[in-house]
């Protein structure tokens, strides 16, 4: 297990030693499953390089260690994976379109800028549309999850399994944002929030008032210290890894968008293994994609009170203010919903509701 204790000392090292972080703890996640399973036997030797966009510190990115983990023990080391955190390799869409063409092997992208390929994944993206944890596993471990990963098929991408970026929060360094009309009130004029490349999103915070502005995640930080953007729209684990709250006032749990990750890799590197191979790495992604959900919930609560150590002011909307912002946003549903297909959208409603009526 040396890369996931790489990965733990890591972490341990970015809350010590900065990252701005102004205290060394870490959050209570759980231990990685034990890996089990037959080890496979001897089909060639593979490094596998894997651009993520997130930090060391991120449930991503350790998760993407068990899965390293997992492949190097089942192979006796003749399977290994190079991770490459913060966008070094570029951002999701550029890293989609390496694994097109084979100069990248893996890459963990959100599922938004994926609806190039699969159009149908624009579904998620449709705001509160699940509205517990529970309703978005549901639906991401169903039928209907796999047709989306199985679309994937002759794009050049084989896409392996989902797991969790997490629930959108806003930031912003303009003022506290409550009601839709913070976000985009008249007499103040509307917030530029940076969205990613994506036009359901787009259409969201259009609807609201905002100025929605498209742009890669690596160069976000920069953005916003330079004043480019007011604000943005990311899960709390990944405004407190990437240390947006060092440039950023306000937050609001909004819970506006559950965004899946959705891990790949290059058809050209799945064809080239060999069929043992190939049923390993699936198996591997899989039981990291459920790690990876586990560590995004833990790390979700903590993140949020981290973020307010730091001096984030943050606001917990109520129920009531919930309903004000699903309610101003109705719009979207009627201009993206037959798009995207309604009977898709009602499938997975029924999901979502039969799993948060249990």
């Amino acid at each position: 297990m040396t890369r996931f204790l790489l990965s733990t000392l890591t972490f341990a090292s970015a809350a010590t030693l900065g990252l701005g972080m102004a205290h060394a703890q870490t959050p209570d996640l759980s231990e990685p499953p034990a890996i089990d399973g037959e080890v496979v036997e001897d089909h060639g030797s593979h490094t596998i390089r894997m651009g993520i966009g997130l930090a060391e510190s991120s449930p991503q990115y350790i998760s993407s260690q068990y899965f390293a983990d997992i492949l190097e023990e089942r192979s006796e080391g003749r399977l290994t994976v190079d991770i490459f955190p913060n966008s070094q390799l570029g951002d999701d869409v550029q890293m989609m379109e390496m694994l097109q063409t084979g100069t990248l092997d893996m890459s963990y992208p959100s599922s938004s800028p994926a609806t190039t390929y699969v159009p149908e994944l624009a579904a998620f993206d449709l705001p509160f549309l699940l509205p517990t944890r529970e309703a978005a596993v549901a639906v991401m471990q169903s039928d209907v999850a796999q047709s989306m990963l199985d679309s994937f098929d002759g794009t050049g991408i084989k896409a392996l399994a989902f797991s969790e970026n997490g629930y959108r929060q806003l930031s912003n360094s303009v003022r506290p944002v409550e009601t839709p009309e913070d976000v985009g009130g008249l007499d103040m004029g509307g917030l530029t929030i940076r969205t990613m490349e994506n036009p359901v999103h787009l259409s969201i915070w259009e609807t609201l008032g905002a100025n929605p502005t498209p742009m890669a995640f690596g160069e976000l930080f920069s953005a916003m210290e330079q004043g480019v953007v007011d604000g943005q729209e990311n899960p709390w684990s990944t405004i407190l890894t990437s240390n947006f709250y060092e440039v950023q006032e306000y937050g609001s749990e909004t819970r506006h968008v559950y965004t899946p990750f959705i891990l790949m890799m290059s058809e050209r590197t799945w064809d080239s293994l060999d069929p043992a191979y190939q049923e390993l790495v699936q198996e591997a992604a899989r039981q990291s994609a459920e790690y990876e959900i586990q560590l995004a919930t833990e790390y979700d609560d903590w993140s949020r009170n981290q973020l307010e150590e730091r001096g984030l002011e943050i606001n917990r909307l109520s129920d009531e203010q919930v309903a004000a912002f699903q309610e101003a946003v109705q719009p979207v549903y009627e201009e993206w919903a037959p798009q995207i297909g309604e009977d898709l959208v009602s499938e997975i409603q029924a999901i979502a509701e039969e799993t948060t009526s249990n």
